[in-house]
């Protein structure tokens, strides 16, 4: 990579499984990266699709994880989200809302149109101080733990790509229409200044 390392964000709704994942394969990568939701809440996946488990984004993963033992250990075992929470544990002890984070980013990646609008409007909210460029992009992946797997290999690819042009601001463009020609998907794009 080149000398100075990209500072990413990567954003789902709950801090859970894209964000997460895409973090787990960034760091491995040697990114500099962060995770966060954009949601009120955490929601975990529940017995039924209209009942999920609500959280706030002070709970731990333990404390999850703990909470889902005690209401249906082998629902979630075979659900695969103790799995899931496992792999959160070994990043960092909580999930994190972006909306409360004050960093500046290079580039921040989202996983779903929704809070790429989030995101947008977050930042269109933040009052002016650096002028520092921060790119935001958005990767619709499905919330399943495949197409999130799947999805933060897209992810990496882009960063990847982005880290090694000479000039992100004016290449970022081409870079996305080239992954666009290669997958056949279509990513949102915008600049922002801090």
């Amino acid at each position: 990579m080149p000398r100075v390392p990209l500072k990413l964000a990567v954003v789902c709704s709950s801090n859970q499984n894209r964000s997460m994942e895409a973090h787990h394969i960034l760091s491995k990568r040697g990114f500099n990266i962060r995770s966060f939701g954009a949601g009120t809440h955490v929601k975990i996946p529940g017995r039924t699709f209209d009942k999920p488990n609500i959280y706030d984004f002070q709970t731990t993963y333990e404390e999850i994880y703990k909470d889902l033992e005690r209401k249906d250990k082998k629902f979630y075992t075979q659900n695969g989200i103790f799995h899931m929470l496992d792999r959160n544990k070994r990043i960092k002890p909580r999930p994190e809302r972006f909306q409360d984070c004050k960093d500046l980013f290079d580039l921040i990646l989202t996983c779903e149109e929704r809070v790429y609008d989030q995101v947008v409007e977050h930042l269109n909210s933040r009052e002016r101080e650096t002028c520092q460029p921060v790119h935001v992009i958005n990767v619709d992946i499905e919330d399943n733990f495949e197409e999130a797997t799947l999805g933060s290999f897209l992810i990496c690819d882009i960063c990847q790509r982005i880290q090694l042009t000479e000039d992100m601001d004016s290449e970022i463009q081409k870079v996305l229409q080239e992954l666009e020609k290669k997958t056949s998907k279509t990513f949102l794009h915008t600049l922002f200044f801090y």
